[in-house]
């Protein structure tokens, strides 16, 4: 059998367990954190902020794209828990819309960051329209497109929360 792919496994947490995905989907969320923590988060250094995260994203989606399909072949199976680039890309995208008041404070920004991490990962298991129906889809994209849904769906979650907790 042949060596893991190291992008499309998140640099081997796709191998972690329990839960691969959330580990997947752990290093956007400490980035964000970082970036924040030392001043760069998305209203003190916008530019910074989006294209660290929008990088990431664009990274682990085409690792999924175009390893997509020797991922299945080398794990036997579509879409393999192992593969995890696909929630990295995804987690990236409730992080690229914070609002700025959900950073005001550390307490606040903890719990915005949580928060993004906990309603990705819901959506991602939920899986709500359209994004199960598209997950059929062969190779890489099939692998991606859900997550990326999810984003969204988390995306919209995380600002309802923010603008409701914080109005």
């Amino acid at each position: 059998m042949t060596k893991s792919p190291l992008w499309i496994t998140v640099f081997g947490l796709g191998a972690m367990r329990p839960a691969p995905g959330t580990w997947g989907s752990l290093p956007p969320v400490l980035m964000a954190a970082a970036l924040i923590a030392g001043g760069l988060g998305p209203h003190q250094s916008p530019f910074l902020y989006h294209l660290a995260l929008a990088t990431v994203c664009v990274a682990f989606s085409a690792a999924c794209v175009v390893q997509g399909d020797r991922a299945e072949a080398h794990f036997g199976y579509k879409d393999p828990s192992n593969v995890v680039a696909d929630e990295t890309a995804g987690q990236c995208l409730p992080l690229l819309g914070l609002p700025a008041a959900a950073l005001a404070n550390f307490h606040v920004a903890a719990f915005t960051l949580l928060y993004a991490f906990v309603a990705f990962r819901m959506m991602d298991i939920v899986k709500p329209w359209p994004a199960r129906g598209l997950q059929r889809i062969p190779g890489g994209w099939g692998i991606l497109i859900d997550d990326l849904i999810a984003g969204v769906y988390a995306a919209v979650m995380v600002q309802l929360m923010t603008r409701l907790m914080l109005s």
